[in-house]
Order: structure tokens, then sequence, then C-alpha cells
């Protein structure tokens, strides 16, 4: 992720093995994976926009056996890059859509939504992951916790995101009390793809839809000028390519939004490609 505010981190962060257990794709641009099996019993939910990092076994399963405890942190990370490439998972952050909990006729799961940039060559390997995705693949997730900090207000809230945000301004209005007032700033990059979630009733939630050739996040951040500000007690939540978190936490803050006040996390930069492994990329020549 880049530059965020403080997150809110997990008790336990241990590597927990898991399996695709279905697919639903959702619209063009989203795949919906649940996941559960293995080690899930060992996940906590947090709600709220709770995050992980996902490695994704694109050079086959071996590879995610020798992911070391702990990947996430430096050390951990540097013996992860020392997998050969080609065995190597790819490494994503991603956030939990839903969390059912285990129930005496089913175990825990885990919905993950993945956006899907393009097909083939051209996607990025978590897309080509998700596409191709099925029951019994395996991954393995490492939780990361909140970059929603509930600590700054859940009563008054004003929500925005481009549509990797989506998941996490779903999920934190999942968890929001009933009574909570505020606004979400939603933007997609078409009309199937604004995909409708449950929200408290004092919850409005604008879509807006980004015109083609627009850089993502431009348009919700143009929203973010205008939209009517409930403050005090407003806590902001920010999320999606870096110039909507950073931007908008600019353009809050001269308009009266105390900085301490506003959560904000760049998912992804528009000008940094997320290219598939070099092995990968000569499989595909070859093929």
């Amino acid at each position: 992720m880049a530059r965020a505010s403080r997150l809110v981190k997990p008790a336990s962060q241990e590597l927990l093995h898991l399996q695709v257990q279905r697919t639903e794709r959702l619209s063009e641009h989203w795949m919906r994976i649940t996941l559960g099996g293995g080690d899930i019993a060992r996940f906590v939910p947090l709600g709220y926009d709770q995050w992980f990092r996902i490695f994704l076994p694109l050079g086959g399963d071996e590879g995610l056996e020798r992911i070391p405890a702990k990947a996430n942190k430096i050390f951990g990370y540097l013996k992860y890059l020392r997998i050969p490439d080609g065995m190597r998972p790819v490494m994503r952050n991603y956030t939990v859509r839903a969390y059912r909990a285990a129930t005496a006729e089913s175990d825990a799961e885990i919905d993950v939504d993945f956006v899907l940039h393009g097909a083939g060559p051209d996607a990025g390997p978590a897309s080509r992951w998700a596409h191709a995705a099925a029951p019994g693949d395996s991954v393995v997730l490492i939780d990361e916790g909140l970059g929603f900090n509930p600590e700054r207000g859940v009563g008054n809230v004003l929500l925005a995101a481009d549509e990797t945000g989506l998941p996490a301004v779903a999920g934190i209005c999942a968890s929001l009390p009933a009574d909570a007032v505020g606004t979400a700033l939603i933007e997609v990059p078409s009309d199937a793809d604004a995909l409708e979630f449950p929200h408290p009733a004092g919850v409005t939630v604008r879509w807006i839809v980004r015109e083609a050739g627009a850089k993502p996040g431009t348009p919700a951040l143009e929203a973010l000028r205008t939209t009517e500000l409930r403050t005090p007690g407003l806590h902001a939540f920010l999320v999606g390519e870096q110039a909507l978190p950073t931007g908008g936490r600019r353009v809050l803050v001269e308009r009266g939004v105390e900085r301490d006040a506003i959560s904000f996390i760049g998912y992804w930069r528009a000008d940094a490609a997320s290219p598939a492994p070099r092995s990968h990329k000569a499989e595909e020549a070859g093929a």
C-alpha cells in the first residue's frame, strides 16, 4: 500500500492457508472469490475494512509452502524474494468483503472481491489469477488489520473511494451503527460496476461513473470539493488510486476537517503497472 494514515493492527499475523470454495462473476470488472477451509478457523474477523496480504500461486503450490512466516516484515520479505522467479507467489493487498462465521452445517468463509483489469497477458497477475480461479485452488493470507480507525468516530462519516475501495466502503458500512449518518462517494468505471450494498439509512451512497479516458480517482476527488461536510465530529475515509487519498486529504483539511479525523490509504498508482513474473511472460510468448 502507498502512503497511509495510522493503521489498526491485528493481535496476530500468522500465515493462513486457505482454499477457493466458490467463484462468482459479479460484473464485467468484478469477480468474487470465496475462501475457506484450511486455517479459516484461525482467522479473526475485525469488521470495517479489514485487509490482508494474499499470496497467489501463479507458479504452483510449491511456492506457497516456501513463504516465510513474516513475509509482511522486512526480513521475511527479503526471504520471500529469494523464492525463485516462476515459483514465487504473487503478493497483493485485498479487503475482506464479507465474513461468515462457522455454523453447525458449514465452516467459516471469507468473500474477496477482485477488480478485473483487462484479460490475458495485458491483465495484472491478480486479475489473471481471479479469472482462472477454481474450487480447491490454494492461497496464503496474512491479516493486516484496519485502515479505517473506528476510534476516530463511527457516527458521522465521509467515505470516498474508486472501484478498488468499494469492498472497503461496503465493509465499513456493514460495521457502522444503524444510526450513523454521512456520505459515501464511490467512483466506478461503468454503471454495471456499481454493486449495491447494505448501509445505514442515514448514509447517502453516491455513485460516480468515470468517463472513458479519465484518470481513476479524479472524479471522486472533484466530488470531495463540493460534498456537504457534517462537521464537527466527522470521520473521513479516503482510499483508491494514490491521487484520491492524498489529494482528498488536502482538500478536506482546506475545508476545515481536522487532520486526525482523516483515515487515508493509497491502494495503487495509475502509472505503476503490475506485470506478470518474467517466467509467465516467457510462457505466454512461447504459447
